[in-house]
């Protein structure tokens, strides 16, 4: 029989992927003990899964279509992608599937890593396997979440992808079904189509990215088709079944496909099933709600961040909300009782209720931070939409021939500062830190004007938003 050993430290991190990184790189900087337990790979999700090999799976996707809008390029890129190159980049980014790098930087924080599943047992106290880790300050859930599939008989027989098999598949498909509208099902559907596999895009609802404007889903909807993606909006799958390595999918209105493999984008849930919260009286399984410094409500110890608290899930907000944790647990341990929690104080979380920014690589590419026009209103804001054909600028005939884009920011009108802005065309990607700097800044539209655009470039598209509100 084993024994127990117990060991103590200020705080207790469960989960390894960036937020659980942080929540370390935090408290290990303020001078506190800190254990980090992962039964996978240290990185987490988006270092093998998500963020990273998706990107590299898209970036030449979108290199290779910008190259085509271009005059001397245009035929020197007409060829398709070397598939077989595009999926060894893909694996450079993901080191191979190994941690090594990842273990070396938490180890040269001075944090030390337990490998193996960690389950609470009580107050401040984690198991993993012979071990048993107390924390005088914290313990922090940044456990992540994991993809859902539907509840269709027979579904685990045939194997369907979910957004890791996405990622990491080591060969195209010839044909492959993607069911779902958002962020992982269009970025898939575009990286697989242009690396040669013919998608179907099945789509419950009445378009894409339904959390943006609705224009963004619009646009992009239209590339997909344009690319050659079979796009079709209003439609479930009622049966999914796989014979002879064949999949066949038949859809509410009695359609039928085949496909070699089918990929599920149909939501999150929070991976917390397994991890003891019966144990401090919290339901297993359950979205963890929190307070803006990232404490469980009712607990004075334990905190839950990232995708965990279903807030914002998205890496970098984790990572956000990761920093402010660590910050927040720091005070605390210093004797601090109620640290500074205002709005926009060193310990509130306040970007994830208004200046939370997204970007999706589909081509073209969608970025959005804060509100829509939408859910401005909703909020009971006074608001105007003020939109600009991203095509009348000139730094966009310059970056493409036929540069199709479009640009709104949702003005406040009682504050006059913005409440949100969405992009959507090509390389929109980079600008969308500028809005985030504006809507999080509380800037305002009087000042605005006195940020200059450089010409000639995409970004003077912020001097025609404002002068399209002047004139309006």
């Amino acid at each position: 029989m084993t024994e127990t050993e117990t060991i103590a430290y200020d705080v207790v991190v469960l989960g390894a992927g960036p937020v659980g990184e942080n929540v370390a790189d935090r408290t290990r900087a303020a001078g506190l003990t800190t254990a980090v337990v992962e039964s996978e790979l240290v990185g987490g999700e988006c270092s093998y899964w998500a963020c990273m090999p998706s990107k590299a799976l898209l970036r030449p996707v979108i290199a290779q279509a910008d190259a085509r809008r271009l005059p001397g390029l245009r035929q020197a890129v007409q060829g398709p992608l070397d598939a077989d190159a595009v999926l060894a980049h893909r694996n450079h980014y993901t080191s191979d599937w190994h941690d090594d790098g990842q273990v070396r930087w938490l180890e040269g924080i001075g944090a030390d890593l337990h490998r193996g599943h960690g389950r609470l047992t009580g107050p401040r106290t984690v198991a993993v396997g012979d071990k048993i880790l107390t924390a005088r300050h914290a313990v922090a859930v940044c456990t992540g979440s994991r993809a859902v599939l539907p509840d269709l008989p027979g579904l685990a027989e045939v194997k369907p992808w979910t957004s890791r098999e996405a990622t990491s598949a080591q060969s195209v498909p010839g044909r492959l079904v993607v069911v779902g509208g958002g962020v992982v099902a269009t970025e898939m559907a575009t990286a697989w189509r242009a690396l040669g596999a013919r998608v179907t895009l099945l789509v419950r609802g009445k378009g894409l990215l339904n959390r943006m404007e609705p224009f963004a889903g619009e646009m992009v909807a239209e590339a997909l088709t344009e690319a050659g993606v079979d796009v079709r909006t209003g439609t479930s799958v009622k049966s999914v079944t796989r014979s002879d390595g064949t999949v066949v999918v038949v859809t509410d209105a009695g359609d039928r496909i085949e496909a070699d493999e089918i990929l599920f984008a149909t939501g999150r849930a929070p991976r917390t099933d397994d991890i003891g919260l019966e144990t401090v009286g919290l339901e297993p399984g359950s979205w963890l709600s929190v307070d803006d410094s990232l404490r469980v409500g009712g607990s004075e110890w334990l905190y839950a961040v990232g995708d965990v608290n279903h807030r914002a899930l998205l890496t970098h907000q984790g990572k956000y909300q990761a920093r402010i944790a660590g910050a927040a647990i720091a005070a605390r341990a210093s004797g601090v009782p109620e640290p500074e929690s205002g709005p926009w104080g060193a310990h509130a979380a306040t970007a994830d209720h208004h200046a939370v920014p997204q970007v999706v690589f589909t081509d073209p590419e969608a970025a959005a931070v804060g509100l829509s026009l939408a859910e401005a209103e909703q909020a009971g804001h006074r608001v105007r939409a003020v939109d600009v054909d991203l095509s009348s600028v000139a730094g966009a005939g310059l970056y493409a021939d036929g540069y199709k884009g479009r640009a709104r920011m949702v003005v406040d009108l009682e504050e006059e500062i913005l409440r949100g802005v969405t992009f959507v065309g090509p390389g929109v990607g980079e600008l969308i830190h500028s809005a985030t700097v504006a809507v999080a800044g509380q800037v305002p539209v009087a000042r605005l004007w006195h940020a200059v655009p450089s010409y000639p470039t995409i970004s003077e598209v912020w001097l025609r938003l404002l002068e399209a509100f002047r004139d309006s």
